[in-house]
């Protein structure tokens, strides 16, 4: 009985800590998660309106997507996101980009 709490102790316990560069990209990545999913959103509906012909819905939905880029603390946070990113794909440390996919993985199933 004491060898399986401990199993499942251990088994439940939270994994090494990510390194703070992961964290940092991590939580940038969640506070872009709305603008992220609109501009999925958008994206789509510009194929759909493109593919359907209808140029005005699609230069309409263009105009709303280069609003969203120009936002200034948007692409601030991108642009960290952007330096950031490199080294993280460059890590020797598995459990960060575990960690990242999983999160990427869950926002992508939110936006839907």
């Amino acid at each position: 009985m004491r060898a399986l709490l401990v199993v499942a102790l251990l088994s439940s316990s939270p994994a090494l800590p990510l390194s703070r560069e992961a964290q940092e990209f991590m939580e940038l990545t969640k506070q872009l998660e709305p603008v992220q999913c609109e501009k999925r959103r958008l994206r789509r509906e510009i194929a759909l309106a493109e593919a359907e012909r209808r140029d005005g819905d699609a230069q309409s939905l263009r105009k709303k997507f280069a609003l969203l880029n120009k936002d200034a603390e948007t692409a601030r946070l991108e642009k960290r996101l952007a330096q950031l990113e490199p080294r993280l794909v460059g890590s020797k440390d598995a459990e960060d980009l575990e960690a990242i996919n999983r999160q990427r993985v869950q926002a992508f199933y939110r936006c839907e």
